[in-house]
C-alpha cells in the first residue's frame, strides 16, 4: 500500500474502530521533557496536518502530555476532525509543577482527566481510552479492577467508546476482561525486548490490538550495532527496520512512533511500508535479550 492510503495496512479493533497499523504518537509535540508548550508551535501543527495527509488514521495522545498542551494542539490543527481519524488517549497519571508523572488512579482523578481529555480534544466521546497502571517501561503486579471499573462506568455513560490498558501483565489483561471488553493493550516491546511474545499471540487470537512503545528502547550496545548494520545493509534507518519488524511480527501490532519533525514522520511512514526479507527477520529475531 502507498503512504497516502493506509500506512502499514489496517487493523479492525471493533465494528466502528478500524485503524491504520502505522499510527502517530503525539507525546513529542509538547515542550522539553513533555512539559509546557513546543518551541515551534506552527511546526507542531504542521506535523499533525501531515499525519492526516499521509493517510494515518490513528493518533495516540494523553492529556497529561504538556499537560493539556498536546491535546490542545491536536484540536487546533485538526478539529473538526476528518471522519476516518481516531484519537486514542490514556489516563492514569498527572503532571506536577516539577514535571513529574505521579499516578492518578483514584476514581475522582480518573473522572476528571476523562473530562479534561474531552474538553481539550473538543469531542463528546473519546474513541478509546487506555488505563495506564504500570511503571515507566514495565508493569506493576497487582489488582487493577477498581480504576478500570471507573472507566467502564464512563463508557456506559457514553463518554468513552472503547477501552484498553497500558503497561500491564497478562494476568491484569484477564482481570479487566472480566469487567468489560478491551480493544488494545499498550506495552513496552521491541526487537530486543520480547517479554510479551506470548501475550501478543494471545491477543491476536482474540482480535485485540497490541501497541508497543519505545521501538528503539532498552537495546544493548551489541544489539544496537546489529540493528544499525542491518539498516545499512538495507539502505534505510534503524528506526525504519525496527518499525518494519514490528509490523511483520504479528498482524495485530499497531505502531505509534512519535516525532516533532515532518521529515522524520515521512521517514517513519516509509519504514512502515518496507518489507524485510526472511533472512533479515531471522537475524533480527536472534538479538532478543
Amino acid at each position: 500500500m502507498t503512504p497516502n492510503t493506509s500506512p502499514g495496512g489496517t487493523f479492525k479493533l471493533a465494528d466502528d474502530l478500524t485503524l491504520t497499523r502505522m499510527g502517530y504518537g503525539a507525546m513529542q509535540l509538547a515542550g522539553p521533557h513533555v512539559f509546557g508548550p513546543p518551541a515551534d508551535h506552527d511546526g507542531a501543527l504542521s506535523v499533525l496536518r501531515e499525519v492526516v495527509k499521509l493517510g494515518i488514521t490513528h493518533i495516540d495522545t494523553s492529556d497529561y502530555y504538556g499537560p493539556h498542551i498536546t491535546n490542545q494542539l491536536i484540536k487546533e490543527a485538526l478539529h473538526p476532525y476528518p471522519k476516518q481519524l481516531r484519537i486514542i488517549t490514556k489516563v492514569g497519571a498527572l503532571r506536577d509543577a516539577e514535571g513529574n508523572w505521579p499516578q492518578a488512579l483514584a476514581p475522582d482523578q480518573l473522572r476528571q482527566v476523562v473530562h479534561d481529555n474531552l474538553t481539550n480534544l473538543g469531542v463528546e466521546a473519546l474513541d478509546a481510552v487506555n488505563l495506564r497502571v504500570g511503571g515507566f517501561d514495565s508493569p506493576t503486579p497487582g489488582l487493577i479492577a477498581e480504576p478500570f471499573s471507573v472507566l467502564a462506568e464512563l463508557q456506559q455513560a457514553g463518554l468513552i467508546k472503547h477501552l484498553g490498558v497500558s503497561t500491564v501483565t497478562a494476568e491484569q489483561v484477564a482481570e479487566v476482561q472480566s469487567i468489560a471488553p478491551i480493544v488494545c493493550v499498550q506495552n513496552f516491546y521491541n526487537i530486543a525486548n520480547r517479554q510479551d511474545d506470548l501475550l501478543i499471540d494471545s491477543l491476536a487470537e482474540q482480535g485485540i490490538a497490541y501497541v508497543p512503545y519505545f521501538p528503539l528502547g532498552g537495546f544493548s550496545l551489541l544489539q544496537s550495532g546489529t540493528l544499525s548494520s542491518m539498516a545499512t545493509r538495507l539502505k534505510t534507518t534503524p528506526m525504519a527496520v525496527a518499525l518494519a519488524w514490528l509490523l511483520q511480527r504479528s498482524p495485530n501490532i499497531l505502531l505509534i512512533p512519535g516525532t516533532s519533525s515532518v521529515e522524520h514522520l515521512r521517514e517513519n511512514v516509509a519504514g512502515a511500508n518496507q518489507q524485510l526479507p526472511n533472512d533479515a527477520i531471522k537475524e533480527l529475531n536472534a538479538i532478543a535479550g
